[in-house]
């Protein structure tokens, strides 16, 4: 079985491995790291937790510590793109455990927070820049960056760029980078969407797949309920009160739907922290904290927040409401069962998500188990309304509170109001816009 030490690393991260106790190499770190040292350009597939990371990190900071070449003021030798500020910390702190008996600089910048002191830290250059493109450009209008110094690109999870809305921002980007240098692909699932993309980046690429594309994780037990939307808040509330769950992670597709989860829980007497794209950087770190620490057990949070949550003991993720897009939902279920875990999924189900369930197994190709409601669970006596397969409710009794946008997810039929004049609603909204807020 191979080790670590026959990538013939640098004695500094072979020294970080051991110190972080890394011994044996995952799949695809295994099969993307000596393309990668050998300089190719490489687009990586694998599931999320398999180790992506270290399969880029380790090539860049074995280059960059063989060259000898000092970073320029103002510019940086390696540049990694994250579509979340919290997949680019993340990234940033890998770099900093695997290179940390090397003298490398390694800095991360990302919107949310005052650019003053990200363009103050990066006069002097970075060798190892991880950032958000949103930010990123925002640093090149200011002159506070080049991005011409460039040798080594990634783009990790590159399919969330794109469903993000960051193929301007992407183009842009690329239209500044020096032709001569090596391109990195790597994302949990590969649609043919951005295989153009993929394209225009690199050039004569090794491709690398560990899995076939959009399964789900292999130690992830999964199953469905079949619940009316007005119930789901009282399920939720069962399920985590009656389960022996260590870390639940609960996804909604709105911000708000996230909000109401929490208010929801507390009043059933279970804390729990969200985690989306309105919550200002400090919120969004010490929810993590609080998850990543066991000081709160429940995180409920939006696809756009979540891509980077990387926490360990996740037992259970639960979908409060099936995604739109069906890619995402590998994304999800993928946040438990890490570094070789068991982890279980409960899928929520309404009469209205029926599609989007079927889009998923035809995706993940195998059905998902229908499971039982718990024992004495009676959506009834929540004074709920069914929602049949059509959309259209039987009854107002579960009807969500007015003033609501048209857009929100917890009103499958849309609403009946008209939102304010003055305010866009949020299914018009740029794409680009929304993923500034990530």
């Amino acid at each position: 079985m191979a080790t670590f030490k026959d990538f013939a690393l640098l004695a500094p991260l072979n020294r970080a491995l051991e110190t972080e106790g890394y011994t044996t190499p995952t799949p695809i770190q295994l099969q993307a790291i000596p393309h990668a040292l050998a300089g190719k350009d490489l687009l990586g597939i694998a599931q999320t937790g398999t180790g992506k990371t270290c399969a880029f990190a380790l090539p860049i900071l074995q280059r960059l510590g063989k060259s000898g070449t000092t970073r320029k003021p103002k510019s940086c030798r390696a540049l990694i793109l994250s579509p979340t500020r919290e997949l680019a910390s993340q990234i940033a702190a890998s770099f900093r455990a695997y290179g940390q008996f090397m003298h490398l600089s390694i800095d991360v910048v990302f919107g949310g927070v005052p650019i003053g002191k990200q363009t103050k830290r990066l006069a002097t250059g970075a060798d190892i820049l991880v950032a958000t493109p949103g930010r990123l450009l925002d640093l090149v209008n200011q002159k506070a960056l080049r991005l011409s110094e460039i040798e080594i690109l990634v783009l990790d999870e590159a399919d969330q760029m794109l469903d993000l809305g960051f193929i301007v921002p992407l183009r842009r980007i690329q239209a500044m980078l020096p032709k001569q240098r090596q391109s990195l692909f790597f994302s949990a699932t590969m649609p043919e969407t951005i295989a153009g993309l993929a394209n225009s980046f690199l050039t004569d690429p090794v491709k690398v797949a560990v899995t076939p594309v959009a399964t789900t994780a292999e130690r992830v037990t999964q199953g469905v309920m079949h619940i009316s939307q007005g119930a789901k808040p009282s399920l939720l509330s069962r399920l985590i009160s009656d389960g022996e769950n260590g870390r639940t992670l609960v996804f909604t597709r709105t911000k708000h739907g996230a909000d109401r989860i929490v208010k929801h829980l507390a009043r059933d007497g279970i804390e729990s922290v969200a985690i989306h794209g309105n919550k200002s950087q400090a919120q969004r770190e010490r929810a993590l904290g609080e998850f990543r620490t066991g000081k709160c057990r429940v995180l409920v949070a939006t696809d756009i927040a979540a891509r980077g949550i990387d926490v360990e003991g996740v037992t259970h993720v639960i979908n409060f409401d099936l995604p739109h897009v069906p890619e995402s939902y590998v994304h999800r279920i993928g946040r438990t069962a890490r570094a070789g875990a068991a982890g279980i999924a409960i899928a929520f189900c309404a009469g209205d998500e029926r599609p989007l369930l079927r889009d998923i197994e035809k995706l993940t190709r195998q059905p998902i188990p229908v499971l039982a409601l718990p024992e004495g669970f009676t959506p009834e006596a929540a004074q709920i309304r069914e929602v049949p397969a059509n959309g259209k409710p039987r009854s107002h009794q579960a009807q969500a509170p007015r003033g609501e946008m048209r857009g929100d997810a917890q009103r499958p039929n849309g609403g009946r109001h008209r939102p304010h004049r003055n305010r866009r609603p949020q299914r018009n909204a740029n794409p680009a816009q929304r993923a500034a807020n990530a």
